[in-house]
């Protein structure tokens, strides 16, 4: 069944926003292990997924908790991580065009996984439909992992002991690597990882996080010196000042009376 002529049809987008739902969702599981081991109750943990429903977020504020940090600095970590799904709202609230009524509810389900299968769509229909079973079947699983895994946490007592401290860390890392596949991102992530760990020791917990944030406009702003450079070079580099793929004008005597009207030389 196609949704519009020329369209996905329905049946495969449904596949793939399932697809990403079931396979995200599932790693909910690690949060409330990781949550419970943080020192937040059964309640805390839950009601994080529910209400704040942004992985990446969720694992920076329960990390630092864990290493000891300070609340707030924790929360101000999260909110950094979390910013960026403003942006995505910015597109993608012209992709679906929802009733106004609509959108403050749509706008909990605006995350990573939502906006990538909503962009991949090549019509509004598509976009609708992945949005939203991308949307429904990550946050109900998401959700349900997360109290399995609080829960069971809880069950067992020391999460230390059994090695299940490193789940969020992999998580996070399995999430975040597939992300990475430009130089520029390799070097913002590269560098966000040697000002983290490099600073561990001296900040508080929480702290390096927010510092690490500073490696993206770093990156930006040393890309953006050398492609000027470059440019600049390449400029001056031509005999006469102009680039080398510039014209330099009609030979001497030649005319140009401007575009040929006369129907000649078509």
């Amino acid at each position: 069944m196609r949704g519009e002529e020329h369209g996905k049809p329905d049946r495969a987008v449904v596949r793939d926003a399932l697809g990403v739902g079931v396979a995200v969702g599932l790693s909910g599981f690690a949060f409330g292990v990781t949550s419970a081991g943080s020192g937040l109750t059964l309640l805390q943990t839950c009601a994080l997924s529910l209400l704040v429903f942004t992985g990446a977020s969720q694992f920076a504020l329960v990390g630092a908790l864990a290493a000891g940090g300070n609340p707030l600095t924790a929360a101000a970590g999260a909110f950094f991580l979390g910013v960026r799904n403003a942006f995505y709202g910015l597109r993608l609230s012209q992709l679906l065009a929802l009733p106004r009524a609509v959108r403050p509810f749509a706008a909990q389900w605006v995350i990573d996984e939502t906006t990538a299968v909503a962009l991949a769509q090549p019509t509004r229909r598509s976009v609708r439909l992945g949005f939203t079973v991308t949307g429904l079947s990550l946050y109900v699983l998401w959700n349900l992992t997360t109290l399995l895994g609080a829960a069971g946490a809880q069950a067992i007592g020391d999460t230390d002991a059994w090695g299940l401290d490193a789940a969020g860390p992999a998580v996070f890392l399995a999430l975040l690597a597939p992300m990475l596949k430009t130089t520029t991102e390799r070097a913002v992530a590269g560098l966000a990882v040697l000002l983290g760990l490099g600073l561990l020791p001296v900040l508080p917990a929480g702290v390096p996080v927010l510092v690490a944030a500073l490696s993206a406009p770093a990156v930006l702003y040393l890309t953006g010196r050398r492609r000027a450079d470059a440019a600049h070079d390449t400029s001056a580099g031509a005999p006469d000042g102009t680039a080398p793929d510039t014209p330099a004008g009609p030979p001497a005597g030649a005319r140009n009376d401007g575009p040929d009207v006369s129907g000649e030389g078509r």
